[in-house]
Order: C-alpha cells, then sequence, then structure tokens
C-alpha cells in the first residue's frame, strides 16, 4: 500500500512539473495573432484582446485574456465584449505548439444585436451580382467550438429606432459534440417598465446545417412575470416546444407547443418571418382560461376571485409616461395572425364557452374577423376593427347579441342591476379607445334592442299607477301583493349614442299586466336617465268595472328620472282621472240630448255641449 501511494505521489509530482515545464516553455501570446486571424476567416468578425494572455493550471488548463471584443466589419460598435475570457485548452497539442480551445467561457460579457454592431458596407466595397434573393447562401461562419458558457452577461437587442430591450443575468451552457448535437441550458431575466420576466430553458439543438438551419426540442421553458400592474404572486408556468430556424428568408417556427400559465393551459404552434416589418402567426386552443386569475380582477362587492390577490400598482411616473396612444402605435411595426379556440373561458366572473378568435394586423390595421362565444344563456359575436396607423385611433364594432342575461354582464363590470332580462342587440358602434371611460364619453354609434321577460328593479309602475288612481277614486283599487320590481313579457327600442348620452326611441313594452311605449335619454358619466312613457295597465283591477274599463283603455304618462341607483317618479293620475270623469259626463250628456233633441232644453245643452 506504501508502495502504491508513493508511485502515486511521484506520478503527481512527474505531472505538475510536467505541466509546469510546459507552461514556462509555451508562452501564451504566440497565440494572440493566431486566434485574432483564426476568427476573422471563419466569421469575418475582428477579435480584439486587451492586455497580455496567462495560464491558468487549476482545476483546468486555460489560458485567461482581459477584455475582449469582437467586431463586424465597418460596425461602430462590437457584437460581443466581455470583461475577462477563458478559454479550456487540451494539454497534449500544446507539445507541438499547437492550440486545441475545448471551451470558451465568456464573463459580464455584453451581446449587443442593435443597428449599431450591424456589418456596415464598406463605400469601395464590390457589389454582388443579382440573383435570387430566396436562394440560401453559405456564409464562411461556423460554430467549431465544443463548449461555450457565458456568464452573468446583457444582451442587448434593438430592431430599428426601436427601443432597446435588454436581456440581463444570462447564463448558458452549450455543449456540442462530433455530431454537431448541442445540449443547452439557458436563464436569464428581462426588465421593462417596472416588469420584470425570469425563464430557465433545457433544449438538444441540431447543428448539422448551421447556420443555413437550426432544429431545437425545447424540454424544459420555465417562466415567471412579476411587477407593476402584475397580479401579487406573479404570472408563472412552463412549457416545451419543437423550434426550426431558417436563415433564407429568416423564420422561425414552433410547432407541438404547449404553454401554461398559472391555471391556464395553451397549446398550438407559432411563427414569426424576421425582416424589416415582421409577420407574426399564432395558432392556439386551450380548453380552460382563467383571465381572472392572471389579471388579478376582484369584484368590487368582494364575491369575486380570491379577495387576497390584486395586482403590484405601477409606480405614479410609470403611469404617467404610459400612454395608450403609444400602446397602439406598437401595431405598426408588425403584421400577425391570431386564431384562438378555448373551450371555457372566465373573464370579469363570467363563463364564456366555445370562445373562437380569427384577427389579423397589418401594420396598424387590427381587423377582428370573428370574435364569439356563448354567455350567460345566449351566445354573442363582436366583429370589428381598430385602425392605429394615424395619430387618431379609430375604433369599429358590430356587436350580435341573442338571449344574453343583461343581469350578468352589469354585475361584471360592477353596475346596478336595475334592468335584468334576455338582451338581444344588433349595433354600428365606433369609438378611440377600448377602456370604459372612452366609452362612457367618446364612443358613438346605434343599436337596435329587444328584450324578453325584462324586469325594472326598484320600481313597479303597475302598482304606483293602481295605487295612484285608488288614492284618487274609491270606487276602484288594485292588488292585494306586488313584487318589488316591474316585469314586461317583451321589450324592443331603437338607441343612438353619442358622447355618452344614449337616446331612446320607439321604446315599447308589452305583458299581461301592462303595455308601455315612450321615449327618453340616459346619461352615461352622470349614471342618471329621463324617460317619459305612456302606460295602460289592463290587469289587476279590481272594483267597478265601467271605470276599470275606461282605465285599460287610458294611456298614464309617467316620468322616470333621477340617478340609476335611486330612481324618482312623476305620476299624472288626478289629471287623467279628471279628464275620465269630464268623458264620461259629456258622453252621458250627449245621450241624453240625443233623446230630447226635438226639447228646448235638449237643443240647448247640445249647443253647450258642442262649444266645450
Amino acid at each position: 500500500m506504501r508502495r502504491l501511494l508513493t508511485t502515486l505521489a511521484i506520478l503527481l509530482v512527474v505531472l505538475v512539473a510536467g505541466i509546469s515545464a510546459l507552461v514556462l516553455l509555451v508562452n501564451p501570446n504566440d497565440f494572440r495573432a493566431y486566434m485574432v486571424t483564426k476568427v476573422e476567416q471563419k466569421s469575418g468578425y475582428h477579435l480584439t484582446l486587451d492586455g497580455d494572455l496567462r495560464w491558468h493550471i487549476w482545476p483546468q488548463l486555460s489560458i485567461l485574456a482581459g477584455r475582449m471584443t469582437l467586431t463586424a466589419p465597418g460596425a461602430n460598435a462590437p457584437v460581443v465584449s466581455a470583461d475577462n475570457m477563458r478559454l479550456d485548452v487540451k494539454l497534449l497539442p500544446l507539445l507541438s505548439h499547437q492550440l486545441f480551445v475545448k471551451q470558451v467561457m465568456l464573463k459580464n460579457a455584453v451581446i449587443r444585436l442593435t443597428p449599431d454592431s450591424e456589418e456596415q458596407n464598406q463605400p469601395d466595397a464590390p457589389i454582388a451580382p443579382a440573383g435570387n434573393p430566396t436562394e440560401s447562401v453559405d456564409t464562411p461562419w461556423k460554430f467549431d467550438i465544443d463548449n461555450l458558457k457565458v456568464v452573468d452577461s446583457l444582451l442587448i437587442w434593438q430592431r430599428a429606432n426601436n427601443e432597446q430591450i435588454n436581456v440581463r443575468d444570462i447564463n448558458l451552457t452549450l455543449k456540442q459534440n462530433a455530431k454537431r448535437q448541442a445540449q443547452m441550458e439557458l436563464s436569464s431575466r428581462v426588465n421593462r417598465d417596472q416588469r420584470d420576466l425570469s425563464f430557465n430553458m433545457v433544449a438538444d439543438i441540431d447543428l448539422q446545417q448551421y447556420p443555413r438551419r437550426i432544429t431545437a426540442n425545447i424540454s424544459q421553458f420555465n417562466y415567471q412575470l412579476e411587477g407593476a400592474d402584475i397580479l401579487v404572486g406573479g404570472i408563472k408556468g412552463d412549457g416545451s416546444a419543437q423550434m426550426v430556424y431558417q436563415q433564407m428568408p429568416q423564420q422561425v417556427a414552433l410547432s407541438q407547443l404547449t404553454l401554461s400559465a398559472n391555471d391556464s393551459q395553451f397549446s398550438g404552434g407559432a411563427s414569426v418571418q424576421i425582416g424589416d416589418v415582421p409577420t407574426y402567426v399564432l395558432n392556439l386552443t386551450s380548453t380552460t382560461v382563467d383571465l381572472d386569475a392572471l389579471s388579478g380582477w376582484q369584484s368590487k362587492s368582494g364575491s369575486q376571485v380570491q379577495p387576497t390577490q390584486g395586482t403590484t400598482s405601477a409606480p405614479v411616473i410609470a403611469n404617467q409616461m404610459d400612454d395608450p396612444q403609444q400602446n397602439l402605435e406598437v401595431l405598426r411595426d408588425f403584421n400577425a395572425q391570431l386564431n384562438l379556440s378555448v373551450d371555457q373561458l372566465t373573464y370579469r366572473g363570467m363563463n364564456i364557452a366555445h370562445l373562437s378568435t380569427q384577427a389579423e394586423n397589418q401594420q396598424g390595421l387590427l381587423t377582428v374577423h370573428s370574435l364569439s362565444g356563448q354567455l350567460a344563456g345566449g351566445d354573442f359575436a363582436l366583429p370589428g376593427s381598430l385602425d392605429a396607423r394615424h395619430n387618431r385611433p379609430v375604433i369599429a364594432v358590430k356587436p350580435v347579441l341573442r338571449q344574453v342575461e343583461l343581469g350578468t354582464v352589469l354585475k361584471a363590470f360592477d353596475m346596478p342591476q336595475i334592468l335584468t332580462g334576455k338582451l338581444s342587440m344588433q349595433g354600428d358602434l365606433t369609438g378611440d379607445r377600448l377602456t370604459s371611460q372612452s366609452f362612457e364619453r367618446r364612443w358613438q354609434g346605434t343599436a337596435q334592442l329587444a328584450m324578453q321577460d325584462a324586469q325594472l328593479h326598484g320600481l313597479n309602475i303597475q302598482q304606483l299607477i293602481q295605487q295612484a288612481v285608488a288614492r284618487n277614486d274609491s270606487s276602484v283599487r288594485g292588488q292585494n301583493d306586488y313584487q318589488r320590481y316591474t316585469e314586461v313579457k317583451l321589450l324592443s327600442a331603437k338607441a343612438s349614442l353619442n358622447s355618452g348620452t344614449v337616446k331612446i326611441t320607439e321604446l315599447g313594452a308589452d305583458s299581461p299586466l301592462l303595455n308601455l311605449s315612450g321615449s327618453g335619454t340616459v346619461d352615461m358619466p352622470g349614471k342618471q336617465c329621463d324617460m317619459a312613457l305612456n302606460v295602460r295597465v289592463t290587469g289587476g283591477w279590481q272594483g267597478r268595472s265601467d271605470l276599470i274599463e275606461q282605465l285599460q283603455k287610458t294611456p298614464i304618462p309617467l316620468r322616470v328620472y333621477g340617478p340609476w341607483s335611486q330612481l324618482n317618479y312623476q305620476l299624472q293620475v288626478d289629471q287623467i282621472l279628471r279628464k275620465t270623469l269630464q268623458d264620461r259626463a259629456k258622453e252621458a250628456l250627449n245621450k241624453w240630448a240625443d233623446k230630447n233633441k226635438d226639447s228646448r232644453e235638449g237643443q240647448d245643452l247640445k249647443k253647450l255641449l258642442d262649444k266645450l
């Protein structure tokens, strides 16, 4: 045993001595020009190394360099710069004064993908012959590094004059075998607009056709989004996909895509064609999507969504800078197509079934060809468009609702449920913002409305009229018991919206107990209304049959006005009763005068009645 330990110690001493001697005999700076030449031959990029190169023996024989930069021909800024670079090399090739790099590690690197770092054509550079631009062209760049490691680095990405996006804390490990199959592990985070997106990814990559084509199997992808206006706890999930990148035309495609976001699940595919105006295509399906759980929305009544949830508010300065107009201008920078199908979607406490969406954007002209689903016992369709190509955006929507319970929608938007029933509507509306404030003040348009089994809560019109009549004439009375609402079987109206004021015309309603017609206005910003109605109460009367018959034929003026939460009314029953009595007395006198038309009294009475 002692001999074995002695032998191992001797071998270790010899090995250390041999490496030390080799290090002393081989100057790493001798490889500086060789590395610069090789990089330029293979990629066309210029490599600069600041300071002296030095050896590092343990735990891996390496060459350490100070600051390095990699610059494209004619570029104003380097593509890659790093404070430190380490090249892990093989020992045996050094015996013949050859450099074989096993791994490159960059620490605190800055990777710039910006217009300043792109290759620039030189004024005296030769012009390539004309040809088919779609043909694939071989480039001298080859990925010949077996192992690449990037630690605590930064990626700066910018297209044209758009805002820069900084991808921070990049930690990348890429290992490649002889068959040009690579394994990649990547973690990083993106911080923008007080929001932080962190992610981890593991993928198997096929580099056999690099750089013309890259295929990857993303087996693991985890992410978390936190920050301003994101619910407490953030949005997190995982996913997987098959990815294909091709150089000509430059395109990235994702297939077999699966992605989760909290309790919501998506699957499908996506692609992006890269260019001056990129084109995105997104095809997704989902069994369940809970937008309330993703947004942190909760009803003001506290009955919807967990009361502990909420969102992290953005700083006041950030909110002031968040201009909706600037957000819409983003649509001008790309083209896109979206096909989305969701079996069950939750939005503001409402359950929407079989949601289907087909939309496309053409550099600021967003067209929603279809947006349909089933909601609150009925169904809806909301086709429309958003034109953000000019300074003032224009939104046009043609909503179609069929048998949708209005009370469910009012509750979802925290509005008082003064009117419920199955609403059907066909409209044509235009506006400038998709916000409740804009809809209440700046939208305009027309709509045809109809409701079945409508109930006006907090006000029983039949009760008001019958009790008012009974106070003026004790010979008739109404029902003994009343509901706390007015119920009509069928209601229809036409409505026009202009700057927050809804004008209602051709209002009509029928039920077994009453019939009404009228018109009026609704002030949406002030949450008030003023309706002038003519009401005939056709049922529920008790008492003198002749007076009841007259009342059933007589429209009674009713004005309903005031705030939605506390409606007021004005009823003119006494005038109607007085006129009814006058008409009945006049009718009786006319009959008497007709019977006594030959007498002087009858003739005088007839003349008097004709003057009335």
